[in-house]
């Protein structure tokens, strides 16, 4: 069993004994640490939540209990039922509410489930609100409502057309197009929310040739649930034998976009972000924002347009930030997150797709031309293992100094750019490990450009 407490979230396996996964015990004290929080933060108001669920085998059991101490600590819920995460970021404000709490555990085996939770904004909370809403929960430091003040439940199932109306009335969705565009479309939603949500939205778009894979939400996940090469067999082979101009896989959540070409061949996750940012350029100048581990695709394209890349530190809540000081017009993340100011600021697979859409509409050609009209590079993940008495902060603090002939960034561990390569190397919070991410034309470019630098490391070591 696990039970991982962070700044943005409480996430662990169902079951096992308190404090060691996410039992019914320590889901209700961690959201009683979120009410509490909010009160805190908005004494003398009468608060508002919005809560919503993945389709996870145990979300209606987790949804019970969070509603239950919301409740009780005299707070009202508005609970959206099965929903995904963009979809409840987009309700907080619509709703006026203080905040939100999205159940689900992202990519993770369905084993897992978590609170990630929201800002009045319906943004993700910040490091120091996520610290001191720990200590809140260690502390135990609750203070529930007497009878007359418990708050209250209302069940709305009127935000899936609200986000899909909401998408559709971005002005660079181009509904028109895509209607004449006449696609055939497969989708993998893994048998979560998105077997929900993307099938309305593409029927809103005027999509009316849709191929539906493991679509029921049942949370009874067919193969693993991170959109990567590897689980998209068999929507490679539902493109091929129906013919379809592209395939769209979602994770449980909603908030991560895959697609697969029209010949089987991915389009890359590290390219949801790269074209839709090329589509969204074309038509709004300005800055643009990924995060170090991302592709350097993302800043060729901007840069070819005459516009400024900006790289943040790993994590949605420090690329929207830099978003937010850049004025960027699109960012994200290089896992198929896009971030698109105009409708919100969170990863939304829902505005992806209608983006990417409208973007394949007008150029009329096919979705692996598109793909190659990108710079192409490859990313090799790897790690090294260091003992416990190794001090990872010098390493790295070496590795810098070695390369200062080179383009360095320190904002987050050391990436170093070399010509058009680059190596990201940063340390774990949970074990000994350097994580070494490195790009290149080739994978083998990339593989061995990580080779060289473990070899200094080791040197360092």
């Amino acid at each position: 069993m696990t039970l991982i407490k962070s700044i943005s979230g409480i996430r662990g396996t169902i079951g096992g004994k308190v404090n060691e996964g996410l039992t019914p015990i320590d889901t209700v004290k961690f959201a009683s640490a979120y009410g509490t929080w909010l009160i805190n933060n908005n004494p003398n108001q009468k608060l508002k939540v919005v809560i919503g669920r993945d389709a996870r085998p145990s979300g209606q059991m987790v949804s019970d209990l969070v509603c239950s101490s919301l409740i009780g600590l005299g707070i009202d819920v508005i609970n959206l039922g099965l929903s995904t995460t963009p979809t409840v970021e987009i309700a907080v404000p619509m709703e006026g509410a203080h905040g939100g709490i999205i159940l689900t555990a992202s990519h993770n085996p369905k084993q897992w489930n978590a609170l990630k939770l929201l800002n009045e904004k319906g943004e993700f909370i910040s490091g120091e609100e996520g610290n001191t809403l720990l200590t809140i929960a260690e502390q135990a430091a609750f203070e529930f409502a007497e009878v007359d003040n418990i708050g209250t439940v209302r069940n709305d199932s009127s935000y899936l057309q609200k986000h899909i109306d909401s998408v559709l009335n971005l002005a660079l969705v181009n509904v028109e197009a895509i209607k004449a565009a006449d696609f055939s479309v497969v989708i993998d939603a893994v048998n979560s929310t998105g077997g929900i949500f993307i099938p309305a939205l593409l029927e809103a778009l005027g999509v009316q040739k849709i191929t539906k894979l493991y679509c029921e939400p049942n949370g009874q996940f067919p193969h693993n649930p991170e959109p990567l090469p590897e689980h998209l067999t068999d929507l490679s082979s539902k493109i091929i034998e129906t013919k379809a101009d592209v395939g769209f896989t979602v994770d449980p959540d909603v908030d991560r976009l895959a697609m697969v070409c029209e010949d089987g061949s991915m389009f890359g996750e590290e390219y949801t972000l790269v074209a839709v940012a090329d589509y969204v350029l074309n038509h709004t100048p300005g800055s643009t924002v990924s995060n170090l581990s991302s592709t350097r695709a993302l800043r060729d394209v901007t840069e070819g347009k005459g516009e400024v890349y900006h790289a943040s530190a790993v994590g949605e809540v420090n690329v929207v930030s830099l978003m937010k000081q850049t004025k960027a017009v699109i960012g994200g993340e290089g896992n198929g997150g896009i971030i698109y100011p105009e409708s919100h600021y969170g990863r939304d697979a829902l505005v992806g797709i209608a983006l990417f859409l409208s973007h394949l509409a007008l150029k009329k050609c096919k979705t692996s031309q598109l793909r190659d009209s990108f710079p192409k590079y490859c990313i090799s993940k790897n790690k090294i293992q260091l003992t416990p008495d190794i001090n990872v902060d010098d390493v790295l603090t070496q590795m810098a100094d070695k390369y200062s002939g080179e383009e360095v960034d320190t904002t987050d561990g050391v990436k170093i750019y070399i010509e058009k390569e680059w190596v990201h190397l940063r340390k774990s919070n949970t074990e000994p490990i350097i994580r070494i991410y490195s790009e290149s034309e080739s994978m083998a470019a990339a593989n061995e450009l990580a080779n060289r630098i473990k070899g200094d490391i080791n040197t360092f070591i």
